[in-house]
């Protein structure tokens, strides 16, 4: 009896979601949501501030840029369009994304949840992880959560707070490798892999095995308990083979003689990452096709923690003079300043990349006291040697680049004239 009753209940939560979400797409008939490209805007803009950008554009090749900005109009009913400025922007030019894999890994788990529709299976459920596979370590308890046990909410803080690698892992592994791929090959982003671990000893099979592990409901009972799971293909980059550079230093800090492969790596495009970014802020405003399953309360956790400085959580706490700064991943504006940032009324909701000589930002901007709100992501490659060593120019070159461009930007949303100003209440955090 208490099995058919959970299996209804269980019915009833899927129902209830796929309602949500029918009704979700309903939005789609009233809301304006026309995108127009500009390719000629921000070549112009970039050239006519030499003494911001001189310097990067005298080497654009080598330092890979690319870039979208995302400029927002909102109608009398405060429905968004877009209009798309881009820079050098190309899916088939590889850069390295580093931990922007991190926001469509966090979308994907909790969609997960939903769609599993398991009664007490929560982001907020106790979980223990385990080992059945080389490269695989286990986890009980978490010393940086309020309960003291790890969850896939205290996980999904750590990653958009700080981009928390180990954090990561997690999430690949709660996901596995084929659904997350193939669940977002379904939702219209077929070039994405995410494919890898960010833990050096784990190699390509390695990969593909995720851990087993249990969740918890509040009364200590298991509510779901899931297998390892394998990946039984083996998922290329669909760009084929791509290396980079002469040389490169391993994890052990050895020189590898040969060029650094991504042939198996990670790959995500500006684009995609880019239109992933505004579906979880705008899922409205996007095709059904495009929104993951997510709840009301999803979207605002993941909304809150993107935007949120570190020192402002409490669990996990970050602390300012152990490093935490509150720049500490907002490179579009902020660059690495260290001083606090006073203005509480912008908000950037972001998500960052930084390794192998690449740095990434995608974000979206949301000043509340000038009602000012835009999207701009972008990449560039800071490495100055044809070994990749760990030690680029981000200081000198990649992160006063991001500054000055989220800056000058935002000078130009906050000068714009808008027929309809943004509502932005939606966005405020407490």
């Amino acid at each position: 009896m208490i099995k058919r009753n959970n299996r209804i209940f269980t019915y009833f939560v899927v129902f209830v979601l796929f309602i949500c979400f029918i009704s979700a797409g309903d939005k789609d008939k009233t809301a304006s949501t026309s995108t127009t490209v500009d390719t000629k805007f921000l070549n112009a803009f970039l050239k006519a501030h030499p003494d911001k950008f001189k310097d990067v554009l005298r080497t654009i090749n080598q330092r890979e840029i690319q870039i979208i900005y995302t400029q927002i109009n909102r109608d009398k009913d405060n429905k968004p369009s877009f209009k798309q400025y881009t820079f050098h922007l190309n899916p088939n030019a590889y850069f390295y994304p580093a931990s922007t894999v991190k926001l469509p890994t966090i979308a994907v788990a909790l969609e997960k949840i939903n769609r599993l529709g398991i009664p007490g299976f929560t982001k907020y459920s106790r979980m223990e992880i385990d080992t059945a596979h080389p490269c695989q370590y286990g986890d009980k308890y978490d010393s940086t959560s309020e309960t003291k046990y790890p969850s896939l909410s205290h996980y999904v803080k750590k990653m958009l707070l700080v981009s928390n690698n180990d954090a990561y892992n997690r999430m690949y592994e709660f996901c596995g490798q084929e659904y997350l791929n193939k669940r977002l090959w379904e939702m219209g982003y077929p070039m994405t892999r995410i494919v890898t671990r960010f833990f050096s000893s784990c190699d390509t099979l390695s990969n593909r095995y995720t851990n087993p592990m249990k969740f918890f409901d509040d009364a200590g009972n298991i509510v779901y308990d899931q297998p390892m799971a394998f990946n039984p293909n083996l998922f290329k980059n669909p760009l084929g083979t791509v290396k980079k550079g002469i040389g490169w230093i391993n994890g052990e800090g050895k020189l590898v003689g040969k060029p650094k492969d991504w042939s198996f790596g990670n790959y995500l495009n500006l684009q995609d990452l880019n239109d992933i970014l505004i579906s979880l802020i705008f899922p409205q405003a996007v095709p059904q096709q495009k929104r993951f399953l997510l709840t009301q309360d999803d979207y605002n956790f993941i909304r809150k923690y993107m935007s949120l400085y570190p020192s402002e959580c409490n669990y996990p706490m970050y602390c300012p003079e152990d490093g935490w700064g509150d720049s500490w991943k907002k490179y579009l504006y902020y660059g690495t300043m260290k001083e606090v940032i006073e203005d509480r009324n912008l908000r950037i909701y972001n998500i960052v990349g930084q390794a192998w000589g690449y740095l990434v930002d995608c974000a979206y901007f949301a000043d509340f006291n000038n009602k000012v709100e835009f999207f701009l992501s972008a990449t560039i490659y800071t490495n100055t040697k044809p070994i990749l060593n760990g030690k680029y120019a981000n200081s000198t070159i990649g992160f006063p680049f991001l500054a000055n461009l989220g800056q000058m930007i935002y000078s130009i949303e906050k000068d714009r004239k808008k027929q309809y100003p943004p509502d932005l209440n939606e966005f405020k955090v407490q």
